[in-house]
């Protein structure tokens, strides 16, 4: 865990990821249908987040690779903005998001099954990946508010990544690893209850970066 909570310092990590194949891959609805059931949570985990590594410092609406693949690559449109739509922040876990997901393609295609014969052109199948994740502590450690401030405003994107994105989603935790530390450990419930709310899919990174530490800049100051 990235956080030891039974302690009263926030002890701050980062991760590297590194991208494998699993050698799957669909070439229409069907085929990406019966692979996402069966691949790993990585695998789902990479097709729905990479963009927000890769583009951290874009102005996000990120798109997920299911949705890219089926708009661009097989020329649905509907399809493509019903997986567009899917509001990740609301799952707590990989695999209630992959359900959704599932859900939303097998709708369709009962609705629609003439959505079957789109098929991918040879080289643009949908080859399936996944990320495989080592955590690295870094020699940063907070006992404080004021603390913590200082230090985030040193670390690394990937650091801020790993605490807001992985903790919650793929560790599956209740909350980013911020906020439950500011709730369990230093008792800051207002300010971790603020930096909950934010969504980090509508923020670049260094975005998520400014708001956190003015949200603690306001407390400290208050």
């Amino acid at each position: 865990m990235s956080n030891e909570m039974n302690t009263t310092s926030f002890k701050f990590s980062t991760s590297l990821d590194l991208t494998e194949t699993l050698g799957r891959r669909a070439k229409n609805l069907q085929e990406l249908l019966l692979h996402l059931k069966e691949v790993p949570p990585s695998s789902v985990y990479y097709h729905t987040h990479r963009f927000l590594q890769q583009h951290q410092y874009l102005s996000p609406e990120p798109p997920n690779d299911f949705a890219y693949w089926v708009k661009n690559v097989l020329g649905d449109k509907v399809l493509g903005e019903k997986l567009f739509s899917i509001d990740i922040l609301q799952f707590g876990d990989i695999e209630s998001l992959r359900k959704e997901i599932v859900r939303t393609l097998e709708e369709y295609i009962n609705l629609s099954p003439d959505a079957l014969m789109r098929f991918a052109s040879l080289g643009h199948e949908f080859y399936f990946m996944k990320s495989v994740q080592f955590i690295l502590p870094l020699p940063y450690e907070a006992h404080s508010l004021e603390e913590f401030n200082e230090i985030l405003r040193q670390v690394t994107i990937y650091s801020i990544y790993y605490h807001m994105f992985d903790a919650r989603l793929r560790l599956g935790k209740n909350d980013n690893d911020f906020s439950m530390w500011l709730k369990s450990c230093v008792r800051e419930e207002k300010l971790a209850k603020q930096i909950s709310k934010l969504d980090p899919y509508t923020h670049t990174l260094e975005e998520l970066r400014t708001k956190i530490c003015s949200l603690a800049e306001e407390r400290l100051h208050a």
